[in-house]
C-alpha cells in the first residue's frame, strides 16, 4: 500500500476496489440478477 502526498491511500494491487466486500457483493448481485433475467427469457420464450 502505498500513500500519496495528499495522505490518500493507494490500493495498487486493485484499483478497481473488486476484492473489497461491497464489490464482492455487487459483483455476485449482477451474476444472479443476469441469471434471473437468462432464465426468465428462456421460460417466457420456450412455447416459441
Amino acid at each position: 500500500m502505498a500513500v500519496n502526498l495528499d495522505g490518500v491511500i493507494l490500493l495498487q494491487s486493485d484499483p478497481t476496489g473488486l476484492s473489497s466486500p461491497i464489490g464482492t457483493i455487487a459483483v455476485i448481485a449482477g451474476l444472479l440478477a443476469a441469471i434471473v433475467v437468462g432464465a426468465r427469457h428462456l421460460w417466457m420464450n420456450r412455447k416459441r
